[in-house]
């Protein structure tokens, strides 16, 4: 098994059961052995990108849960900070990271207190 397999598989198996889809339905709809799919969510599969990119997207699940899973938090401060952004124009967006860049540094300096919000 490789170091991403178990990632890939909880992420695709979480995506399916959030379309509540079965593996078959998935199967299905993608044209994909069953088993395939099986052994994707059980991570024992290493799929082909031919397969990976059409389940991927079906699904519509968050590749960075595959390839970056320690920084995926199910956080719903976190979820609605990820909303905003994605809401953003490329211009908001080139304003908003050197603000959003300061004020981390600042919040992460050593000795600053935890902030509370009310």
């Amino acid at each position: 098994m490789y170091e991403f397999s178990q990632p890939l598989g909880d992420v695709i198996k979480e995506g399916r059961r959030r379309a509540g889809l079965t593996q078959k339905d998935v199967s299905i709809a993608l044209d994909m052995d069953y088993r395939t799919l099986q052994n994707i969510e059980t991570g024992k599969g290493n799929p082909c990108m031919d397969k990976l990119y059409p389940l991927i997207r079906y699904l519509k699940v968050d590749s960075q849960g595959i390839f970056y899973p320690e920084l995926v938090k199910n956080s719903p401060m976190l979820n609605q900070l990820r909303l905003l952004i994605s809401d953003c124009t490329e211009e908001e967006a080139d304003v908003l990271i050197p603000i959003i860049v300061a004020v981390l540094s600042g919040l992460r300096k050593k000795g600053n207190p935890p902030i509370q919000i009310e």
